[in-house]
């Protein structure tokens, strides 16, 4: 932890995953093992429904993560920093560029589903 601590001081600026999303942040106070993050931009939003159980719809709670707020301050742990070098995006437009690549995301995965399941039932009237 200590060469975690030497790495990362207050008012580095860092990205964190913070649930299941990824930010840049910069660190406003060291607590032994984890950092006070404020987030300053977007990489990627957060996912969608239920983690233990990915691309599973019928679950009893589809959770809806809206990713973390701009300067909105979390705790994380040490080990969840990374460094980060250059230029940190604009909130709003890093926000809107990481919802539309997640739902770019889900649209592909959406558009093979169909696919997959239409070449499945062509195959299930070739079984018969």
């Amino acid at each position: 932890m200590e060469e975690a601590r030497s790495i990362f001081e207050v008012g580095a600026i860092v990205k964190a995953e913070v649930r299941s999303g990824l930010y840049v942040g910069e660190v406003m106070e060291l607590h032994g093992p984890r950092a006070l993050f404020k987030v300053l931009a977007v990489l990627k939003h957060p996912q969608q429904g239920d983690l233990h159980h990915p691309y599973e719809p019928d679950v009893p709670l589809f959770h809806e993560r809206p990713a973390l707020a701009y300067t909105e301050k979390t705790m994380i742990p040490l080990r969840q920093l990374q460094t980060f070098s250059g230029h940190v995006p604009d909130y709003r437009e890093s926000l809107h560029a990481a919802l539309e690549a997640e739902v770019a995301t889900l649209d592909r995965l959406k558009r093979w589903s169909e696919q997959g399941l239409a070449l499945l039932e062509q195959l299930g009237k070739q079984y018969k």
